[in-house]
C-alpha cells in the first residue's frame, strides 16, 4: 500500500485570512479609542455646562440680594423677590445655599461644586438664611425687619 503525503505549498489563503483578522481587530481598536474619546468630550462638556448653570444661578441670587439691600436703604420696607433655580445635572439633594453677611455660599455634600459669591452687604441690616435645594425650583429673597434672608418658600 502506498501512502500519500499531503504537502501544502500555497499559503496565500492563510495569509489572507490572517490579514482579515488583523484588519478586524485594528477596526475594533480604533472604534474603541474613538468611543472613549467622544465619551470624554461629552462628559467634559456636560460638566462645564453644569458648572456654568450653577454659577448663573448663584449670580442671579446674589444680584437679587443686592437689590434687596438697595431697597433696605430706603427705610423700613419689606422687599420680596423670587429667583428661578435653573435645572442642573447636579444632585440637588446634596446642595445647600447659605447666606452670610458677605457671601452667598453653595455647599455641596460631595464637595465637587462648592462655591461662593461675594455680596457687598451694603444694606441696612444683616444677611442670613439657609436653603436646601432638594426639590426647590424657586429661591425667595426677602428683606423684612432689617434682615435680608433667603428662603425656600414664599413669605406670608
Amino acid at each position: 500500500m502506498k501512502e500519500n503525503e499531503l504537502k501544502v505549498t500555497d499559503t496565500s489563503g492563510a495569509a489572507t485570512e490572517l490579514g482579515y483578522i488583523f484588519t478586524f481587530l485594528l477596526g475594533v481598536l480604533l472604534l474603541s479609542i474613538f468611543s472613549v474619546w467622544t465619551w470624554e468630550i461629552e462628559t467634559a462638556t456636560r460638566d462645564r455646562w453644569n458648572q456654568q448653570a450653577i454659577q448663573l444661578n448663584l449670580d442671579d441670587i446674589a444680584s437679587a440680594i443686592e437689590r434687596a439691600d438697595e431697597a433696605s436703604r430706603l427705610g423700613n420696607i419689606t422687599y420680596t423677590e423670587s429667583i428661578w433655580w435653573r435645572a442642573t445635572e447636579a444632585d440637588e439633594n446634596q446642595l445647600t445655599l447659605q447666606l452670610t453677611d458677605n457671601y452667598l455660599i453653595l455647599i455641596d455634600d460631595s464637595g465637587s461644586l462648592d462655591s461662593e459669591v461675594f455680596v457687598s452687604g451694603t444694606g441696612n441690616g444683616q444677611h442670613n438664611g439657609t436653603v436646601e435645594l432638594s426639590g426647590a425650583s424657586l429661591v425667595w429673597i426677602v428683606h423684612q425687619d432689617g434682615i435680608t434672608s433667603i428662603q425656600p418658600v414664599r413669605p406670608q
